[in-house]
């Protein structure tokens, strides 16, 4: 688990470390999502200044205004809001208290997150961008970027995969998720070639004779930071002329999108981004149906 208590300097309240090692134990859950959990209720504690388990609902929906006024976007404090649905069922169940003061709370509306989803020739760019005859680290960075968008991986599965979780031969990588649930993705003719390549060539340099169970270990020969991967995107984003937001995640936007701008069923595309139901799979959609929209204007004679 996380020292985020250490680091902020704060002691966590007990029910609240109970419920986190509670999630991370009881549901599988990864132990960054714990930290955000973590976090969310520290924010809530501190803002109370008491305990969480003296709140009502008119406290709770006062704490989450005070988030709007200060500019935290809806689908934080939606995902705040999950939080502590969460942390005050738990509290039922262990007898600490008798109602959920969320329970008749609404989840904030949710806007389209998929705007600026990169266009196929934006991921060419991007990919381009690495200058892999120069740098090996920018190999490794080609790979890792051909990698994201062959098969849709998060940031966190990317950098914590293990180099024995991929097949070149069979073409698939075996992935697990979020809560520990495992999936087999396809990884297609190009990012078999550039691993092959790095396998080969590249990986041996940058282990510098060290050992290191992840496939794509950092300069140190160690696990990767998801923070140092995220400033590597932007950086290449820039280079390459990319002018709208770039980010880890929008690879596996792409990914999704561009699957089903190509004709893929939306519920392939759901098992390998390892979504746990069909409905969150869903938002793609909206991207799609609308570029059938736009070739059916522009093309059809009364479009």
């Amino acid at each position: 688990m996380s020292k985020l208590a250490d680091k902020d300097n704060i002691d966590v309240p007990t029910e609240i470390r109970r419920y986190v090692q509670h999630v991370w134990l009881e549901k599988g859950l990864s132990a960054a999502t714990c930290d955000a959990y973590q976090r969310d209720l520290i924010q809530l504690f501190r803002w109370l200044g008491d305990s969480l388990l003296k709140c009502d609902e008119a406290t709770i929906l006062n704490y989450l205004a005070f988030r709007q006024r200060s500019g935290v976007s809806s689908r934080s404090s939606a995902r705040t809001l999950s939080t502590l649905r969460g942390f005050y069922t738990y509290a039922i169940e262990q007898g600490l208290i008798n109602h959920n003061p969320c329970a008749h709370i609404q989840l904030p509306k949710l806007g389209r997150a998929l705007a600026n989803v990169l266009t196929e020739e934006d991921v060419d760019d991007l990919l381009n961008a690495p200058l892999v005859e120069k740098r090996t680290w920018e190999f490794r960075d080609r790979v890792m970027l051909e990698l994201m968008y062959a098969t849709g991986l998060r940031v966190s599965e990317i950098v914590n995969l293990p180099a024995s979780a991929v097949n070149v031969r069979q073409g698939v990588v075996r992935v697990f998720g979020k809560g520990s649930k495992e999936r087999i993705v396809p990884l297609g003719e190009d990012a078999q070639d550039w691993l092959q390549r790095y396998l080969h060539n590249i990986r041996p340099e940058l282990l510098k004779g060290g050992a290191c169970n992840e496939l794509f270990p950092s300069l140190r020969a160690q696990r990767m930071s998801r923070q140092t991967f995220w400033h590597g995107i932007k950086r290449y984003a820039q280079r390459a002329g990319i002018e709208k937001p770039v980010s880890p995640h929008s690879l596996r936007h792409a990914f999704a999108t561009h699957l089903l701008n190509h004709g893929a069923d939306l519920r392939s595309v759901q098992l390998m981004l390892g979504h746990e139901t069909l409905s969150t799979t869903q938002i793609y959609t909206h991207v799609a149906t609308q570029r059938l929209k736009n070739i059916h204007t522009q093309h059809h004679p009364r479009g």
